[in-house]
């Protein structure tokens, strides 16, 4: 039906009579929610299945993200951070500051191809692991 069933007093939905009261929708507010297979389920309510909406989420003013950097990014964009001012360059090693680049964790994805001395307020444990492994080390600040 075209234009959305204008001059048509039914939209297609037949007589009248057949979209009347509150049976017509299975019946008013929870009706349905028995044990018979014929009624209607009410999906996403089942606590016992889902689990409660119990608890708190909190103000999204206090909730501080934490922003991390992972080591392939650093290996591969060493040369912008130097331009940057985020790590300098010390005889062919480099000396990685992330606080400086606005980074509060290094995390280890990737690897070091580098000689690369990471400073940084946090680690993950493979990010140390894997600084350490090519030789590099990991300065927490």
């Amino acid at each position: 039906m075209s234009k959305k069933g204008r001059g048509s007093n039914t939209h297609g939905h037949g007589t009248s009579k057949k979209r009347r009261h509150a049976g017509n929708r299975g019946g008013r507010g929870e009706a349905g929610k028995g044990k018979k297979a014929k009624h209607k389920k009410q999906i996403g309510l089942a606590e016992d299945v889902l689990g409660s909406d119990k608890g708190f989420n909190r103000p999204k003013s206090i909730v501080e993200e934490e922003k991390a950097i992972n080591l392939l990014e650093i290996d591969q964009n060493i040369e912008e951070f130097v331009e940057e001012g985020a790590a300098e360059e010390e005889s062919g090693k480099f000396v990685f500051d992330a606080e400086e680049a606005g980074f509060d964790k290094v995390l280890g994805k990737g690897q070091l191809r580098n000689d690369i001395d990471v400073k940084a307020p946090d680690f993950s444990g493979k990010a140390e692991e894997k600084i350490e492994e090519s030789g590099n080390e990991a300065i927490e600040v």
